[in-house]
């Protein structure tokens, strides 16, 4: 007989002892799939052990097999798996079945590398299983890293050569105004020296030029003040849930110590919104980090991104955490600019969020949440037909 494994007998209750055609079918697909995949029971139990499986975890499957699926998983999945298994059987709600994610997974070797991770759902009479199919995206997450760093770092140049190029231009500009009220200013005062009734005319004529000048240099600095108000936005129709999937993982770069599960609940029917795709990432890595950075050391930290249609034109976005939550002073505003509660903060990121939101014809605000935690909330256009393609 075709055996599984040597650990078959936990297929017991699926496949009968004497269903040698089956058991072959799944024994050469365990031995053939290119991907690893692993079989577990509603218990978490593993039940099967593709052969790429043991070449990506290092693992044999007489290891492995009867054991939870934590296991293969980092301790911050670990924590949550058997909970989320729990809530499924007892609500039918549906966090991961489905829905291909990227997630941290545990070799045998105790190293950890990312993985995306896909699970379907089959039900043999009053039993379940739960298929994972798991690709190692190791390299494809350093190649988009790289590219990401240097998307970054010319970027970062480009604003800094538009800053320098500002710069010289407000020095160029102020310039002559502001040596002109000065030139004026002192001329006026070395009249005022001698008073006299014929210098009284001149005073006045240096005073209302001093004047104009003046008026000049406020209407440059307003002219550069809308010009980077405005900023660069171009907003196109995007798919918002690639958008949400990246932040996520870009948040947690460079950061130390457990990360919160971060759970995405993108609604189908929202369709496209208008967005310029790099500022909005940015706005939700933004609010994700400062999520992360709140929870500190929190043992059971998470955030959930959820978006959903905000009546017929419009899209809500909401990016809630368990965290200590939002402690504000009466009247306090958190997108102030250089108003932070960090110690080594500046107080600029909320403020950029907002300028990004409101340059998109959105809306950003913070709730208070009924439990612990933050809740912020903002608003995006929704692609019409014609440009939903």
């Amino acid at each position: 007989m075709t055996k599984i494994s040597d650990h078959d007998h936990y297929l017991d209750p699926l496949i009968a002892r004497d269903d040698e055609s089956l058991r072959s079918l799944l024994s050469t697909i365990l031995a053939s799939v290119p991907d690893a995949m692993i079989v577990i029971d509603q218990k978490g139990q593993i039940v099967a052990f593709s052969a790429a499986a043991e070449k990506m975890f290092g693992y044999t499957p007489e290891q492995v097999i009867g054991k939870n699926v934590s296991l293969l998983m980092t301790e911050t999945d670990r924590n949550y798996h058997d909970r989320y298994m729990a809530n499924y059987l007892e609500t039918g709600e549906k966090q991961v079945i489905g829905i291909g994610r990227v997630v941290e997974a545990r070799l045998a070797n105790g190293d950890t590398i990312p993985v995306e991770l896909k699970i379907g759902e089959a039900k043999l009479g009053d039993e379940r299983l739960y298929t994972g199919y798991i690709r190692d995206v190791s390299q494809q997450r350093a190649a988009q890293h790289r590219i990401q760093q240097m998307q970054a770092e010319l970027t970062n140049f480009t604003r800094l050569s538009a800053v320098g190029t500002m710069a010289s231009a407000m020095a160029h500009e102020l310039n002559q105004p502001l040596t002109a009220v000065a030139n004026y200013l002192e001329a006026a005062r070395d009249l005022l020296s001698t008073p006299g009734p014929e210098t009284v005319k001149v005073v006045q004529d240096a005073l209302s030029a001093a004047s104009v000048q003046s008026v000049r240099a406020g209407q440059i600095i307003r002219r550069l003040r809308d010009y980077v108000s405005r900023g660069e936005i171009e907003t196109r129709p995007v798919q918002l849930a690639p958008l949400v999937s990246d932040a996520a993982s870009l948040a947690k770069i460079g950061l130390a110590g457990p990360l919160p599960r971060i759970i995405e609940a993108i609604d189908d029917d929202i369709g496209m919104v208008m967005a310029d795709g790099v500022q909005l990432r940015q706005v939700l890595i933004n609010l994700v980090r400062n999520a992360i950075e709140a929870m500190g050391d929190m043992s059971n930290p998470l955030i959930w991104i959820s978006a959903c249609r905000h009546g017929d034109n419009e899209v809500l976005v909401e990016v809630r955490d368990n965290g200590p939550g939002l402690q504000l002073q009466d009247g306090e505003d958190v997108f102030q600019p250089f108003s932070s509660s960090k110690a080594t903060g500046m107080g600029l990121g909320l403020s950029i969020c907002q300028t990004i939101i409101d340059g998109h014809g959105g809306k950003i605000w913070t709730l208070p949440s009924a439990d612990d935690g933050a809740i912020f909330r903002f608003t995006l256009k929704r692609a019409s037909t014609g440009e939903d393609v």
